[in-house]
C-alpha cells in the first residue's frame, strides 16, 4: 500500500521532468518562417527556396538553396533555437554553429557569430525593432580592411529577409 501511493506521489514529478522546451513554429510569428517548400523569388534565375531538412550534431536544419544571377547558387543550413536565435551551421563542420540573429535581442544590444575573435567574426547590433521588423547590422571588426564598413540584414516578421521579393511562398500559401 505504501508503494503504491509512493509511486502515484512520485509520478507528477516524473511527467514534470519530462517536459520540454517548446520552440513557436508559427510562421506568421516567425522572423524567418522555415518549413520545406517555403521560398522567396525575385525571378527565375534568383531566389532561395527551402529544399530539405538535416540533423547537424543532433539538431534539425533546413536547407535554404539559392540561385544567384543564374549561375551562382548558395547552400545554407539554418533553424531557430529554443532561445530564438538564427543558427547556422554545415555538415562539414560538426561542432561549430554561426549565430546570424538574436530576435528577443534589443535595439542596441550586440554579439558575436562566431564568438572566437577570427576574421570572419562579425560583431552584430541590432539596430531597429518594432513588432514586425528587425534589423541587424553587421560589421567585421576582426578584419582590418573590413572594420568599420557594417552591412545590414533586415527580417519581416512571417515574411522572413526582408528584399525586393516579387513572390513569396510561406507554409503552402502564396504570400504575393
Amino acid at each position: 500500500m505504501k508503494k503504491t501511493i509512493l509511486q502515484l506521489l512520485l509520478l507528477p514529478l516524473i511527467f514534470a521532468a519530462c517536459k520540454t522546451s517548446h520552440v513557436n513554429n508559427d510562421p506568421a510569428q516567425s522572423f524567418l518562417p522555415m518549413q520545406i517548400g517555403n521560398y522567396w523569388k525575385m525571378d527565375a534565375q534568383n531566389y532561395t527556396e527551402i529544399q530539405d531538412t538535416m540533423r547537424i550534431d543532433g539538431k534539425l536544419y533546413y536547407k535554404f538553396y539559392s540561385m544567384v544571377g543564374g549561375d551562382a547558387v548558395s547552400t545554407e543550413y539554418l533553424r531557430i533555437d529554443e532561445k530564438n536565435q538564427l543558427m547556422e551551421s554545415w555538415p562539414e563542420a560538426t561542432g561549430k554553429e554561426y549565430t546570424r540573429a538574436k530576435f528577443n535581442s534589443k535595439v542596441g544590444d550586440s554579439f558575436f557569430t562566431l564568438n572566437d575573435h577570427t576574421t570572419n567574426d562579425y560583431k552584430v547590433t541590432v539596430v531597429e525593432k518594432s513588432d514586425s521588423k528587425m534589423t541587424f547590422s553587421f560589421d567585421m571588426v576582426y578584419q582590418d580592411n573590413m572594420k568599420g564598413q557594417p552591412h545590414q540584414v533586415t527580417y519581416i516578421k512571417g515574411l522572413g529577409l526582408d528584399n525586393q521579393w516579387k513572390s513569396i511562398k510561406i507554409d503552402g500559401k502564396i504570400i504575393k
